[in-house]
């Protein structure tokens, strides 16, 4: 019977051929871009698409690529041990769009930019350009490396799929698209694994409501195991998620993704006009509300599944992160090929993320460190350097799964990697852009300090992580398992895995300064950054250039709302000089008639 723990169903042959039947048809999508835009063989379409993208798949790109797989099997984990917590970042989506639509977007499609670290060097100077891009290279190597080993370990050990099969062949199938297709195949795969992820939550939740006796079954469950209570107004920033830690914190993470991460600029400044760029940012707005809203549903789905008997805590499974593998393996194995379309769910999540960077890191390479030491390429050797960067960068990123495997938890890690690495960069880019006084010293200084500060904390936070008082899981029960494989009978699931597990010294920090909420170790970079660059740039005698561009700071008009103020205030002025100007006609029209008159009575009188 369902939802009473032992062992699960693994994949039966329709699995099998519907998993493999989706995978091969996103790689069938980037062939086909490849073939029909084989006479299109620029850099710029390879790595813009032309320049010529409209809003809604590059919407739906910016979606997916943010919906990894990692996002796919954790989110619904993370609701069902945490609560509703994790559906505020609706809010976060939100404040992150307005800022990069109404800020970034119009900065950087003004400047017709291809690397979004080419800003460095026009604002700042050509070391802080490399040096921005070599952090983004670290940080999305290492976090797609991480991206393709969390799903592979979770389905590996429910569906009984070949671990290291799983990874070579998902880094094949990117290399394949990415080289042969460029940023248009990317693009067209991403809508279609969109679709994918939202059916196989679709599916879960469906069936899951079958079994249970409707939705609103389901959502009483939810209630009576405190799920629910997602609004903690707790201020205290030692606290994993409250409401504050996820409308500040969590929105300057996302911002930092999505304004400065070359994989997400690099689809925005994609699209044909800078309405479409802005408008792709808010149609993905509502996909990441849509996305985040079935992930949270699925796992509440999942809690009231197993609410009398928690798996994690019957020793059925191993970590949190497999919650959700086990529940497809557990309700949707009597339906061939079911079980296969939600694994291909969670690896189109990962696709997505994976050919998604290895075509930002292409991007940034070849304009950051070759373009500027081999001016004289022609167009069609630097198409081939694009293909065999793709490759490159593929094999590199398969083989950082490798050492994820030597990581522990994955989640937490990826996450922390984001908030480390981009929050500094992100500080950096907010005092080029607001500052006129900021100069390269300034910059550099604040970034090296933000960044010490956020790695510090960050690797201490992942050597002596948050105690449970800080991160809050709710509890769980075994009351209704029949088949208790584990020893385990505490209330409350443990995280099981290697990360998490107290180590036995911990020192004064540990409980303090280590257990900020990982969500503001972003801000924590930002602001440094900000600060600290403000105060160097100062002391060393501010902006020395002259004539800087006034296309490099943000300006008013980029903004919807001044927009529409200048043009009520242009339409007021327009109608003022008017009137104006017709009270000037009517006076310079009264002297000449006064005159004429007098001289008439004149000429009457004599």
């Amino acid at each position: 019977m369902t939802g009473t723990g032992g062992q699960v169903a693994t994949f039966s042959v329709w699995d099998y051929v519907v998993f493999a039947g989706i995978i091969l048809a996103a790689a069938g999508v980037g062939l086909f871009q490849a073939i029909r835009g084989r006479k299109e063989t620029s850099s710029a379409e390879f790595l813009l698409g032309g320049r010529q993208m409209t809003a809604v798949p590059v919407a739906m790109s910016l979606t997916a690529s943010f919906m990894s797989g990692i996002t796919v099997i954790g989110t619904p984990a993370e609701a069902y041990l945490y609560g509703t917590a994790f559906w505020l970042f609706g809010f976060s989506y939100t404040i992150m769009s307005v800022i990069t639509a109404e800020i970034f977007v119009p900065l950087f499609y003004r400047l017709g930019i291809t690397s979004a670290y080419e800003y460095l060097e026009m604002r700042f100077s050509r070391p802080i350009r490399l040096i921005g891009t070599s952090m983004y290279i670290v940080q999305t190597v290492l976090y797609t490396g991480l991206v393709i080993y969390a799903p592979a370990l979770a389905l590996n050990q429910i569906t009984g799929l070949d671990l290291w099969g799983v990874l070579v062949a998902t880094g094949a199938v990117c290399i394949v698209y990415c080289t042969l297709g460029g940023l248009k195949a990317v693009i067209w795969t991403d809508v279609m694994q969109m679709v994918v992820m939202l059916a196989g939550f679709v599916a879960v939740i469906a069936r899951g409501a079958v079994l249970q006796g409707g939705l609103t079954k389901i959502w009483e469950d939810s209630r009576q195991g405190g799920r629910l209570e997602a609004f903690d107004f707790d201020p205290d920033p030692l606290r994993r998620h409250t409401f504050w830690t996820i409308l500040i914190g969590g929105s300057v993470m996302w911002v930092s993704i999505y304004s400065i991460n070359q994989s997400q600029v690099q689809r925005y400044i994609s699209c044909k006009t800078l309405g479409h760029a802005k408008m792709s940012l808010y149609v993905n707005m509502v996909g990441l509300w849509v996305t985040v809203s079935l992930a949270v549903f699925s796992g509440l789905t999942m809690f009231s599944i197993y609410k009398n008997c928690d798996p994690l805590a019957n020793g059925d499974i191993g970590t949190l992160d497999q919650m959700l593998p086990y529940l497809v393996m557990d309700i949707l194995a009597a339906y061939p090929g079911i079980p296969g379309l939600f694994v291909a769910a969670a690896y189109s999540g990962t696709l997505s993320t994976v050919s998604s960077s290895i075509n930002a890191l292409v991007a940034v390479t070849v304009e950051d460190f070759i373009m500027p030491i081999w001016k004289n390429l022609t167009e069609k050797q630097v198409t081939w350097l694009n293909m065999g960067l793709s490759v490159f960068f593929g094999a590199l990123c398969i083989g950082m799964a490798g050492v994820a495997s030597m990581m522990g938890s994955v989640l937490q890690a990826a996450l922390s990697v984001f908030g480390m690495i981009s929050g500094p960069l992100l500080g950096l880019y907010l005092l080029g852009m607001l500052f006129r006084t900021s100069n390269s010293i300034g910059g550099l200084v604040g970034m090296i300090i933000g960044l010490v500060l956020t790695l510090w904390v960050g690797i201490g936070a992942q050597l002596y992580p948050p105690t449970a008082e800080k991160t809050v899981p709710l509890p769980v029960s075994t009351a209704g398992c029949n088949n208790t494989m584990g020893q385990n009978y505490t209330t409350t699931a443990p995280w099981t895995s290697p990360v998490t597990q107290q180590p036995e010294f911990r020192p004064d920090l540990a409980d303090s300064w280590y257990s900020l909420s990982y969500l503001y170790f972003s801000l924590l970079g930002t602001l440094t950054t900000m600060v600290f660059g403000l105060l160097v740039s100062m002391m060393t005698g501010g902006c020395k250039q002259e004539k800087l561009n006034s296309d490099l700071f943000v300006k008013k008009r980029d903004l919807v709302c001044f927009r529409w103020c200048s043009k009520s205030e242009e339409s007021d002025t327009k109608g003022k000089a008017t009137s104006d100007f017709q009270m000037d006609a009517d006076k310079s029209t009264l002297p000449d008639s006064d005159v004429t008159s007098k001289d008439v009575e004149k000429a009457t009188k004599l």
